[in-house]
């Protein structure tokens, strides 16, 4: 199975006045089309600064970073955004939803980005927000929806414009536990369905139900290993977040 991220001594390093900091001091790994795998580690271990260069936010100090087999890390801005607006779906803890838009009209606005005219524009966003269990819920804005909703919103968001990987930032970090399961089973459903899928969590609950979980800490991966066995949750047992 193709790998679809690669990267390779990945390092990012930040000057602040006269001295470096190093985030991230060569991280080698790779996510092969299909998996479902969770970043974790404490405050200041580099997911952060991770997450911005698998987003194509940022760009590495030096190494290597392959999406979908094209080394990325060394585009021109527009050739970044590009690559954001065409093969990446972000999904982020606090929504970042337009609150004067419709949820329909939020899940549009990137492809509008990407030049789909009119028709077809609103045919992928229904699509989504259908795949999302809110269609019932397209014309209503942010406010009129529940945690849980905005979020899935997101997620449709993310799925609309058909992403190589879609990149989820503390999905569920904002959310109350029973809106969090809710979203939850949408991400492994997506999974399921054969979705590429990088969740950055706190929540050791939430990684549990992963494939596989990779330990950052002072910008090292400290561990990078399967959830296998008794440890692994089940879409059955999404429950108590």
């Amino acid at each position: 199975m193709a790998d679809v991220i690669r990267v390779e001594d990945l390092r990012r390093t930040y000057r602040m006045g006269d001295v470096e900091v190093s985030a991230l001091r060569g991280l080698h790994f790779a996510i092969p089309e299909g998996q479902m795998v969770a970043i974790m580690g404490p405050s200041g271990s580099g997911k952060s600064t991770l997450l911005n260069l698998l987003g194509c936010l940022d760009r590495p100090t030096s190494g290597q970073y392959y999406l979908g087999g094209e080394e990325v890390g060394r585009k021109s801005d527009d050739a970044l955004a590009d690559v954001r607006n065409r093969r990446i779906g972000f999904v982020f803890q606090s929504y970042n939803l337009l609150p004067q838009l419709t949820a329909l009209e939020n899940v549009e606005l990137p492809l509008v980005y990407r030049g789909f005219g009119g028709s077809q524009r609103r045919k992928k966003a229904e699509a989504a927000l259908a795949a999302v269990g809110l269609a019932d819920r397209r014309h209503h804005r942010p406010m009129e929806l529940s945690g849980g909703q905005q979020q899935r919103v997101g997620v449709a968001r993310a799925l609309a414009g058909e992403p190589d990987v879609i990149l989820a930032d503390e999905p569920t970090g904002n959310l109350d536990s029973t809106s969090g399961e809710e979203v939850l089973r949408l991400f492994l459903e997506l999974h399921k369905a054969g979705r590429t899928i990088v969740i950055v969590t706190h929540d050791e609950e939430v990684a549990l139900h992963t494939e596989r979980i990779i330990h950052l800490r002072d910008g090292l991966v400290t561990t990078d290993e399967p959830v296998s066995g008794s440890r692994r949750r089940t879409l059955g047992e999404v429950e108590g977040l």
